[in-house]
Protein backbone atom coordinates (compact mmCIF):
# COMPACT_ATOMS: atom_id res chain seq x y z
CA UNK A 1 0.00 0.00 0.00
CA UNK A 2 1.38 3.23 -0.95
CA UNK A 3 0.83 6.64 0.74
CA UNK A 4 -1.69 8.51 -1.31
CA UNK A 5 -3.73 4.61 -1.19
CA UNK A 6 -3.93 4.62 2.21
CA UNK A 7 -5.19 8.61 2.89
CA UNK A 8 -7.74 7.77 0.07
CA UNK A 9 -8.42 5.18 2.68
CA UNK A 10 -8.87 6.99 5.98
CA UNK A 11 -6.02 10.33 5.84
CA UNK A 12 -5.40 9.74 9.74
CA UNK A 13 -1.94 9.39 11.00
CA UNK A 14 -1.94 7.50 14.32
CA UNK A 15 1.14 8.61 16.03
CA UNK A 16 2.03 6.22 18.35
CA UNK A 17 4.41 7.44 20.59
CA UNK A 18 6.29 5.69 23.48
CA UNK A 19 5.23 2.12 22.27
CA UNK A 20 7.19 -0.44 22.76
CA UNK A 21 7.94 -3.24 20.13
CA UNK A 22 6.39 -5.69 22.42
CA UNK A 23 3.06 -4.59 21.94
CA UNK A 24 3.28 -2.75 18.42
CA UNK A 25 2.09 -5.52 16.52
CA UNK A 26 -1.75 -5.78 18.46
CA UNK A 27 -1.79 -2.29 18.61
CA UNK A 28 -1.01 -1.57 14.86
CA UNK A 29 -3.63 -4.86 14.24
CA UNK A 30 -6.50 -2.95 16.41
CA UNK A 31 -5.66 0.21 14.48
CA UNK A 32 -6.08 -1.53 10.74
CA UNK A 33 -9.34 -3.41 12.14
CA UNK A 34 -10.50 -0.11 13.29
CA UNK A 35 -9.41 1.55 9.76
CA UNK A 36 -6.45 3.32 10.25
CA UNK A 37 -3.94 2.59 7.17
CA UNK A 38 -1.27 5.10 8.14
CA UNK A 39 0.48 4.57 11.28
CA UNK A 40 3.59 6.64 12.67
CA UNK A 41 6.40 5.20 15.36
CA UNK A 42 8.13 8.75 16.40
CA UNK A 43 12.17 7.87 16.67
CA UNK A 44 12.28 9.25 20.62
CA UNK A 45 9.95 5.87 21.14
CA UNK A 46 11.69 2.88 22.92
CA UNK A 47 13.77 0.70 20.33
CA UNK A 48 11.75 2.70 17.37
CA UNK A 49 13.09 0.58 14.48
CA UNK A 50 12.18 -2.41 15.81
CA UNK A 51 8.60 -1.44 16.23
CA UNK A 52 9.07 -0.16 12.91
CA UNK A 53 10.40 -3.63 11.26
CA UNK A 54 7.40 -5.86 13.29
CA UNK A 55 4.71 -3.33 11.78
CA UNK A 56 5.89 -3.32 8.60
CA UNK A 57 6.45 -7.16 8.61
CA UNK A 58 2.93 -7.72 10.35
CA UNK A 59 0.67 -5.10 8.69
CA UNK A 60 2.56 -5.35 4.79
CA UNK A 61 -0.09 -4.41 2.36
CA UNK A 62 -2.83 -3.51 4.96
CA UNK A 63 -1.23 -0.19 6.14
CA UNK A 64 1.75 2.15 5.52
CA UNK A 65 4.34 2.54 8.44
CA UNK A 66 6.24 5.50 9.03
CA UNK A 67 8.62 6.99 11.25
CA UNK A 68 8.31 10.55 13.08
CA UNK A 69 10.21 12.51 14.91
CA UNK A 70 12.83 12.06 11.97
CA UNK A 71 15.85 14.74 12.22
CA UNK A 72 18.45 13.69 10.19
CA UNK A 73 19.72 12.00 7.92
CA UNK A 74 21.11 8.77 9.52
CA UNK A 75 17.74 8.47 11.31
CA UNK A 76 15.78 8.60 7.52
CA UNK A 77 18.55 5.72 7.06
CA UNK A 78 17.90 3.59 10.03
CA UNK A 79 14.27 4.40 9.64
CA UNK A 80 14.01 2.94 6.13
CA UNK A 81 16.22 0.21 6.90
CA UNK A 82 13.48 -1.30 9.29
CA UNK A 83 10.43 -0.70 6.73
CA UNK A 84 9.05 3.03 7.08
CA UNK A 85 7.94 4.24 3.80
CA UNK A 86 7.15 7.37 5.42
CA UNK A 87 9.51 10.04 6.68
CA UNK A 88 7.57 12.99 9.58
CA UNK A 89 9.23 15.34 11.16
CA UNK A 90 7.77 18.31 13.56
CA UNK A 91 10.50 20.85 11.42
CA UNK A 92 11.60 21.69 8.18
CA UNK A 93 15.26 20.79 7.55
CA UNK A 94 15.42 20.34 3.90
CA UNK A 95 19.05 18.42 4.21
CA UNK A 96 16.59 15.93 5.72
CA UNK A 97 13.86 16.09 3.31
CA UNK A 98 16.03 16.11 0.28
CA UNK A 99 17.98 12.68 1.61
CA UNK A 100 14.66 10.89 2.26
CA UNK A 101 13.52 11.90 -0.94
CA UNK A 102 16.19 10.79 -2.99
CA UNK A 103 15.64 7.43 -1.25
CA UNK A 104 12.15 7.51 -2.56
CA UNK A 105 10.56 8.01 0.34
CA UNK A 106 7.22 9.96 1.36
CA UNK A 107 7.82 12.73 3.13
CA UNK A 108 5.63 15.01 5.46
CA UNK A 109 7.95 17.64 7.27
CA UNK A 110 6.31 20.23 10.02
CA UNK A 111 5.96 23.86 9.33
CA UNK A 112 4.67 26.69 11.00
CA UNK A 113 4.84 29.59 8.69
CA UNK A 114 4.75 29.56 4.70
CA UNK A 115 8.22 30.36 4.38
CA UNK A 116 8.82 26.95 5.72
CA UNK A 117 5.88 25.39 3.80
CA UNK A 118 7.44 26.39 0.37
CA UNK A 119 10.78 25.70 1.78
CA UNK A 120 9.95 21.98 2.56
CA UNK A 121 8.00 21.67 -1.32
CA UNK A 122 10.98 22.98 -2.80
CA UNK A 123 13.37 20.31 -0.98
CA UNK A 124 10.65 17.31 -2.19
CA UNK A 125 8.16 17.05 0.72
CA UNK A 126 5.02 15.08 -0.61
CA UNK A 127 2.86 16.11 1.76
CA UNK A 128 2.99 18.95 5.13
CA UNK A 129 2.06 19.05 8.80
CA UNK A 130 0.90 21.73 10.47
CA UNK A 131 2.46 21.72 13.85
CA UNK A 132 1.18 22.75 16.42
CA UNK A 133 -2.20 23.08 14.77
CA UNK A 134 -4.02 24.06 17.85
CA UNK A 135 -1.67 27.19 17.91
CA UNK A 136 -1.57 27.55 14.63
CA UNK A 137 -5.66 27.21 14.00
CA UNK A 138 -7.62 27.12 10.60
CA UNK A 139 -7.66 30.25 9.35
CA UNK A 140 -3.73 29.28 8.74
CA UNK A 141 -4.54 26.52 6.71
CA UNK A 142 -7.21 28.57 4.61
CA UNK A 143 -4.69 31.62 4.04
CA UNK A 144 -1.84 29.49 3.16
CA UNK A 145 -4.22 27.23 0.59
CA UNK A 146 -4.39 30.64 -1.66
CA UNK A 147 -1.11 30.19 -2.34
CA UNK A 148 0.27 26.65 -2.04
CA UNK A 149 0.28 24.32 -4.65
CA UNK A 150 -2.80 22.59 -4.53
CA UNK A 151 -1.39 19.04 -4.80
CA UNK A 152 -0.02 19.25 -1.42
CA UNK A 153 -1.80 17.34 1.03
CA UNK A 154 -2.01 19.56 4.75
CA UNK A 155 -2.26 16.90 8.00
CA UNK A 156 -2.91 19.09 11.30
CA UNK A 157 -1.54 17.53 13.65
CA UNK A 158 -0.85 18.51 17.55
CA UNK A 159 -3.88 19.30 19.73
CA UNK A 160 -6.84 18.72 17.55
CA UNK A 161 -9.67 16.67 18.43
CA UNK A 162 -12.83 15.38 16.74
CA UNK A 163 -14.88 19.32 17.29
CA UNK A 164 -11.67 20.40 15.54
CA UNK A 165 -11.78 18.15 12.60
CA UNK A 166 -14.80 20.62 10.76
CA UNK A 167 -12.99 23.84 10.83
CA UNK A 168 -9.94 22.70 9.41
CA UNK A 169 -11.49 20.53 6.83
CA UNK A 170 -13.53 23.44 5.81
CA UNK A 171 -10.02 25.55 5.72
CA UNK A 172 -8.43 23.17 3.12
CA UNK A 173 -7.06 19.86 5.54
CA UNK A 174 -6.58 17.09 4.06
CA UNK A 175 -5.78 15.30 7.32
CA UNK A 176 -4.73 14.86 10.80
CA UNK A 177 -2.17 12.92 13.00
CA UNK A 178 -3.80 11.62 16.40
CA UNK A 179 -1.45 11.25 19.21
CA UNK A 180 -2.38 11.08 22.67
CA UNK A 181 -5.93 11.04 21.94
CA UNK A 182 -5.64 7.52 20.65
CA UNK A 183 -2.49 5.92 22.14
CA UNK A 184 -0.41 6.38 25.17
CA UNK A 185 2.53 4.29 26.64
CA UNK A 186 0.83 1.42 28.55
CA UNK A 187 -2.57 1.40 27.21
CA UNK A 188 -3.76 -1.71 26.47
CA UNK A 189 -4.61 -2.58 22.54
CA UNK A 190 -8.50 -3.04 23.57
CA UNK A 191 -8.63 0.63 25.02
CA UNK A 192 -6.85 1.54 21.67
CA UNK A 193 -9.35 0.07 19.50
CA UNK A 194 -11.90 1.49 21.70
CA UNK A 195 -10.68 5.44 21.18
CA UNK A 196 -9.49 4.47 17.09
CA UNK A 197 -13.22 3.23 16.67
CA UNK A 198 -14.34 6.80 17.85
CA UNK A 199 -12.28 8.62 16.10
CA UNK A 200 -12.78 7.41 13.04
CA UNK A 201 -16.37 7.50 13.43
CA UNK A 202 -15.61 11.53 14.02
CA UNK A 203 -13.58 11.82 10.86
CA UNK A 204 -16.81 10.50 9.06
CA UNK A 205 -19.26 12.77 10.55
CA UNK A 206 -17.21 15.58 8.64
CA UNK A 207 -15.85 13.79 5.38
Amino acid sequence: MDFDTARASLPLVAILRGIAPDEALAVGETLVAAGFTLIEVPMNSPDPCDSIARLAQGLAGRAVIGAGTVLSANAVDAAANAGATLILAPNTDTGVIEHAAARGLTTMPGVATASEAFAAIGAGASALKLFPANMLGAGTVAAWRAVLPSGIPIFAVGGIDADGYAAFRAAGVAGFGIGTALFKPGMSAEEVGRRAVAIVAGWRAVS
